[in-house]
């Protein structure tokens, strides 16, 4: 594993708790800030190293939104750098937990995902010398003070990070604007803080988002969604012609409505990219009478044409007409991934990298997207209207292009032991 040098804020990170700073009298840290501006591998080194030169025979947590997450983001980026600095480490896994030994002292950290607010019974019972959450706003509120209240050890220290989210977010009302009242060290970055990252990788980051993503992915604020969600769908140069021929495989993505409308997208992929090619757009509105879940089924077999199709992926809401396609047993089905705020994302960044195409004559969707904004009320939301075509894009994205995106790590240690504290 190669490294560069720390830039001055990770160094920060570093050393803030050492006993001849000024913020060693701290009870924590908190650091927010751009994606990729290198908090997570410079604050979970300093975590370990803090408690292995702090504590003897004790117990920490390593908390991420889930267990899988951790291991990925956190915990194998980290064991790679600890063993390279000298510290012994016995994985235990399969437990969730790794033991550390280094200069005598040995201690145990445990990992534990913060998925939902049945979490919170996971680290009940236990009692911690700190604590350390990755990307602490994905987590319920109830499991983040379970994990804080188990920090009962004298001189114990909390460990905090995230990327922004809208400013009604409970943890930056409790602790981003309360960083006096709760005696925590705050630190934000931004991308020019992780020196690993070239000036070209920078900019493509900042070619990813726009509107709300971009003002919290790049510029780091707490900031609220407002006006269009897909402000870049305007330009004409992000619609297409339909490719000629056939593509390589097809999927359909439906958003099910019988009130509401209903808009099944017809997807195929040519090379790397997937295009939206053809749709069924139906609204018993427009139309002044409502469809059956067969006869949507029906305009479902005429707008797939006889093609092969890998699966349909319906609204996990749409449970009666889930059964139907099942019942006729011509296609495969699943249920969709219907996280909104995480689908919106991906999308935005699928189709401003190409990844996903919208053919010009899928004109409902073109028009949602024109109409498709955020709520002003306050909620992390976009408005439930004119968001039909904008859903089965969206569940097409998060369960067919799986676009999780991998960690990115950046270190700089010296191999010299005091040096690294230096």
């Amino acid at each position: 594993m190669s490294y560069v040098p720390f830039s001055p804020k990770q160094l920060e990170v570093m050393r803030w708790w050492l006993p001849d700073r000024t913020t060693a009298d701290k009870d924590g840290i908190i650091c927010d800030g751009a994606v990729r501006s290198g908090k997570t591998l410079c604050m979970s080194v300093s975590f370990v190293s803090w408690a292995m030169l702090s504590f003897h025979q004790s117990a920490f947590a390593i908390c991420g939104k889930t267990i899988r997450s951790v291991k990925r983001n956190v915990v194998v980026p980290l064991l790679t750098v600890m063993r390279s600095l000298g510290f012994t480490v016995e994985e235990k896994l399969s437990a969730n937990l790794f033991e550390v030994t280094f200069e005598g002292h040995t201690n145990l950290f445990y990992l534990f995902g913060g998925r939902d607010e049945g979490s919170a019974a996971l680290i009940q019972g236990m009692t911690l010398c700190g604590v350390l959450f990755d990307e602490v706003v994905l987590m319920p509120r109830s499991f983040v003070e379970q994990a804080l209240a188990r920090c009962s050890k004298e001189h114990s220290k909390l460990w905090f990070n995230c990327n922004p989210e809208y400013p009604q977010h409970w943890f930056c009302r409790e602790w981003i604007r309360k960083v006096d009242d709760k005696n925590m060290y705050y630190l934000h970055f931004t991308m020019d803080d992780n020196p690993s990252l070239s000036e070209k990788i920078r900019q493509r980051y900042r070619t990813l988002y726009s509107g709300v993503f971009y003002d919290r992915f790049i510029l780091g604020k707490w900031c609220a969604g407002e006006g269009l969600v897909y402000p870049f769908m305007s330009e004409e140069r992000m619609l297409c012609d339909k490719p000629a021929g056939e593509a390589e495989e097809y999927v359909v993505s439906c958003d099910y409505g019988t009130v509401n409308p209903a808009s099944f997208g017809l997807w195929g992929r040519y090379d790397d990219s997937w295009y939206r090619v053809d749709e069924y757009y139906y609204s018993a509105r427009r139309e002044g009478v409502s469809r059956t879940d067969e006869e949507h089924y029906e305009g479902l077999c005429e707008l797939i044409g006889g093609r092969t199709v890998r699966t349909i992926i319906v609204d996990p809401s749409a449970a009666s007409f889930i059964e139907v396609i099942k019942r006729h047993g011509q296609y495969a089905v699943q249920a969709a991934d219907n996280r909104v705020l995480d689908g919106i994302r991906r999308t935005g960044t699928a189709l401003k990298e190409g990844r996903v195409r919208i053919c010009r004559n899928c004109t409902d969707c073109i028009r949602e997207f024109g109409q498709y904004r955020w709520d002003s009320s306050g909620r992390d939301a976009p408005l439930k209207e004119n968001d039909h075509a904008m859903d089965d894009v969206r569940y097409f994205v998060t369960s067919i292009l799986n676009a999780d995106e991998d960690g990115f790590f950046v270190g700089a240690l010296s191999r010299e032991g005091e040096e690294f504290f230096d």
